[in-house]
């Protein structure tokens, strides 16, 4: 140990904690001035800044109103008068959320619960698990034992049959991938949903699914607070590709990237054993790269990424295939990651298609990962001089399929619980998820306005270029917009891509 710091064994053990002035904390009573002390927000200009000099080392103490210590690190304008600031950018303080977790006051008789489960959307893995632990967490938590559970989604309330659900039934069902309800894709007849809820006697629903399925449960809440009904609707996030916005993840994310890695690795395995091979991997990610991204920066052996957030193009200096060539030359064979939505503006414009939409309303995407291996094998089949292998994984339904890792098994008991605890308190037309590490009540507007995104211009993503050595792909009319949007909004200091929603209670 630093022998300035057991020097001072004699004083009480200081607790050292972070303060970060965009963040707002609730103040506690202050330590010792050599730790660092959680800072009340409205920590004042007028404070003091003293430069300790302890051991030929000078400590930058700088105090505040009701006794606030904070020893901070050097700052280069502490000894450099005049610096010039190059950037500085203002943003506001950041939406705060209600903290999810237990109340005192509880609005709903045990006795009096009954409770339903819908899941919807494409599957997910987790989704068991959270089905298990609302079941379990009613039951265990408030006495709970009246559940149901509705099977195949939305139209389920009034087209198919429902399950009793009880701790013995929901035992060992998060071992298992899917849902054992079952899902649907598509629209619904909101009356006749909140018809059957008010018939059944329900008054606790607890909706599962993605963004679609979050706007259909926004919908059936307003519908129920028009007849003025005491039903508690409760949302938990779903979706596989973590773009669902505000929260810091989504259920299910862990397990896709690490099952991802199993389809990367075994195209790495392909390529090193043949000469100028490609192996091609086609992960999920419709208009976000989260899990592609992720994953190549946790394989380690990926040459380079495609995302939907990032153009690229195919012919010409700086282009895909050229860059294909630059790496087989370097090292006889390479591993391209491709996410679903990448590349679509080149496949629809080579392809002549028309724009339709699936059940959910999603436009239906082609298959990039095909698309590209084809004009891949077509643009080296004109260098009979460099003749190539090509290896095509698509694990698209496998990684849906399985059941959640320990990571995400404990996510989405977190999650099942701070549902449970929000709705026997009586909030309703709530979504769940952590906001910068806090679990909090989310309105359903502000997980479905818009979708979570790769930024570009983010440190992530420039930690994968630095991993594969890639270059950006980008031409000189994508150069020169991206120049253009810079002078209106600076994209790495943006508010709207570093989003403050802090959850406090």
């Amino acid at each position: 140990m630093d022998s300035t710091i057991s020097s001072s064994a004699s004083l009480s053990i200081p607790k050292f904690r972070c303060f970060d002035p965009t963040y707002a904390y609730s103040p506690t009573t202050a330590n010792h001035r050599r730790s660092f002390s959680n800072f009340s927000p409205t920590f004042k200009s007028s404070s003091r800044v003293n430069m300790v000099d302890f051991e030929n080392y000078e400590r930058k103490i700088v105090t505040g109103d009701a006794g606030y210590v904070l020893e901070d690190v050097p700052h280069l304008s502490d000894y450099i008068p005049d610096l010039p600031i190059v950037v500085h950018k203002d943003s506001p303080r950041g939406t705060h959320f209600r903290r999810a977790g237990p109340r005192q006051r509880v609005y709903f008789e045990s006795n009096e619960v009954y409770a339903c489960i819908v899941t919807c959307g494409g599957l997910c893995p987790g989704l068991n698990t959270v089905i298990r632990e609302i079941v379990c967490g009613l039951h265990y938590m408030y006495g709970v034992n009246n559940v149901l559970g509705i099977e195949g989604g939305y139209r389920g309330f009034y087209a198919r049959n429902t399950i009793p659900l009880t701790p013995k039934v929901v035992n060992d069902i998060h071992k298992r991938g899917g849902t054992i309800l079952g899902t649907s894709r598509g629209g619904h007849d909101t009356s006749k949903i909140v018809d059957s809820i008010q018939d059944r006697g329900i008054n606790q629903v607890y909706i599962i699914g993605g963004d679609g399925t979050q706007k259909g449960a926004s919908v059936i809440f307003e519908e129920i607070r028009r007849r003025g009904l005491k039903v508690a609707v409760a949302g938990i996030p779903k979706t596989i590709d973590n773009d669902i916005p505000v929260i810091d993840k989504s259920f299910g994310f862990d397990t896709a990237v690490e099952e991802a890695q199993r389809a990367i690795n075994a195209a790495h395995v392909e390529s090193e054993s043949f000469d100028n091979c490609i192996g091609v991997v086609k992960l999920m990610g419709r208009y976000s790269g989260f899990i592609a991204m992720y994953a190549t920066l946790a394989s380690r052996d990926v040459d380079c990424c495609l995302i939907p957030e990032s153009p690229f193009y195919l012919e010409g200096p700086g282009g895909l295939f050229e860059f294909i060539e630059k790496r087989l030359n370097e090292q006889g064979h390479m591993v391209i990651v491709i996410a679903e939505g990448a590349g679509q503006d080149l496949l629809n414009e080579c392809m002549r298609t028309m724009d339709q939409q699936d059940a959910s309303g999603n436009k239906l995407l082609q298959d990039v990962g095909l698309w590209i291996s084809q004009k891949i094998k077509e643009h080296f089949a004109k260098r009979p001089k460099m003749p190539i292998n090509l290896k095509y994984i698509d694990p698209t339904y496998m990684i849906r399929a399985i059941p959640s890792n320990a990571s995400d098994n404990v996510y989405c008991t977190l999650l099942a619980h701070s549902a449970i605890h929000g709705a026997m308190a009586g909030y309703t037309g709530f979504t769940v998820g952590p906001v910068n590490g806090r679990h909090a009540y989310i309105p359903f507007h502000r997980v479905t306005e818009r979708q979570n995104k790769v930024v570009i211009t983010d440190r992530m993503w420039a930690r994968l270029l630095s991993s594969t050595n890639q270059p950006s792909f980008l031409d000189q009319k994508d150069i020169s917009r991206s120049k253009t949007e810079e002078v209106s909004e600076t994209p790495l200091l943006s508010a709207e891509n570093h989003a403050q929603e802090i959850a406090t209670k």
